[in-house]
């Protein structure tokens, strides 16, 4: 049995959870690359943090550059995530922000799937 994961939410920032990925519909999911749309939840810190209001805005989450894992060689994870926001976006985003992702682990299927 070869394993994918396609999350419905991620969390971005920390582990504040200030900005996280909610509502993931994915419309695309090979060993290359995966597409979603759904809400990057902003937390706008005003006057701070723990006071402060969630915004949402719509964005298409793309998911790229597999590499092979270092625990388990023979699967690989999504290495690079970007998002396009759809309209609206958080204050000093540009309309496209690209995030390196680490041992998150996001696998990639396995070739033939």
């Amino acid at each position: 049995m070869k394993s994918q994961v396609r999350p419905d939410t991620f969390i971005l920032a920390c582990g504040d959870g200030n900005s996280r990925l909610v509502s993931l519909h994915w419309t695309k999911w090979t060993g290359r690359t995966a597409v979603a749309r759904g809400v990057n939840a902003v937390n706008d810190c005003k006057p701070y943090c723990a006071a402060g209001t969630f915004r949402s805005y719509p964005v298409v989450v793309r998911l790229e550059n597999p590499q092979p894992l270092k625990k388990n060689p023979q699967l690989r994870q999504f290495t690079r995530l970007s998002l396009v926001f759809q309209g609206a976006r958080p204050e000093g985003y540009q309309r496209v922000v690209t995030y390196r992702l680490g041992d998150s682990a996001i696998v990639a299927p396995q070739r033939g799937n």
